[in-house]
């Protein structure tokens, strides 16, 4: 998964970034079974690419 930047997520629609977001929590929870197996950061960059739309999603 490449990095959302913020300067992208300003430029979605509010829908847009609620799909993103949908699509973001659904790749966390596979991702978090797999980095068992793994052990890579991909949780972790998911994570903040969440964090980034809801606070985008906050203003």
């Amino acid at each position: 998964m490449a990095k959302i930047k913020a300067e992208d997520l300003k430029r979605m629609t509010n829908e847009e970034r609620n799909r993103k977001l949908d699509d973001l929590k659904l790749e966390l929870i596979k991702s978090k079974v797999s980095t068992s197996k793994t052990g890579t950061s991909k949780p972790r960059e998911i994570r903040k690419a969440i964090a980034r739309i809801l606070t985008l999603n906050k203003k």
